[in-house]
């Protein structure tokens, strides 16, 4: 069993009278573990209003489909993932949809270590705007190059598809960024 620890927990419960409670609260220390926590990666995924952005998140972290439509304001997502032999937790940051009046905050791109541009196969617009999103993230990052996969999403939508993933594909491979196409 682990040592005995005390900590001293100080609560001020009323300010103009200055009465302080104290409470002492025993605390274990847990043995060490030999597996290293996990490396903490955050990755902000970006794009266009209704792109299927949440859709994609929530099927990479939770394995479910939902085809309802919330807009996003702003949510994170955790999970495990193991690469070679080291453990990750990857915080995906659900943007809101971006426009051309709202492009990325900065707040997207402190301390952020990659980046997924999404669009709609189906929306030309929704493709442009993720060179702008890239831009406007090299831009306040001061970096040359950053870390990001293009997705070209909904490609259930065939008959109305206004990207070419030719087209899509070269784009990627101009930034040095992956690339993939899916059905949300």
């Amino acid at each position: 069993m682990g040592k005995l620890v005390t900590l001293k927990i100080i609560n001020v419960s009323n300010h103009f009278q200055n009465l302080v409670k104290t409470r002492v609260v025993f605390l274990f220390k847990k043995p060490m573990s030999k597996v290293p926590p996990p490396k903490v990666r955050k990755i902000a995924v970006l794009g266009a209003r209704s792109v299927g952005k949440s859709s994609l998140i929530i099927q990479f972290v939770d394995r479910t489909f939902s085809d309802s439509y919330y807009p996003t304001i702003a949510n994170t997502f955790t999970r495990i993932i193991e690469h070679r032999g080291q453990e990750y937790a990857a915080e995906i940051i659900d943007t809101a949809g971006q426009d051309e009046y709202s492009i990325l905050n900065s707040v997207h791109t402190i301390g952020t270590h990659g980046y997924v541009l999404a669009y709609s196969i189906a929306s030309r617009s929704s493709f442009d705007m993720c060179a702008t999103i890239r831009d406007k993230i090299l831009n306040d990052t001061g970096m040359d190059w950053v870390p990001i996969v293009l997705v070209g999403n909904k490609t259930d939508l065939v008959q109305q598809r206004a990207v070419l993933e030719d087209e899509a594909k070269a784009i990627a491979t101009k930034w040095g960024a992956l690339f993939v196409e899916t059905v949300k």
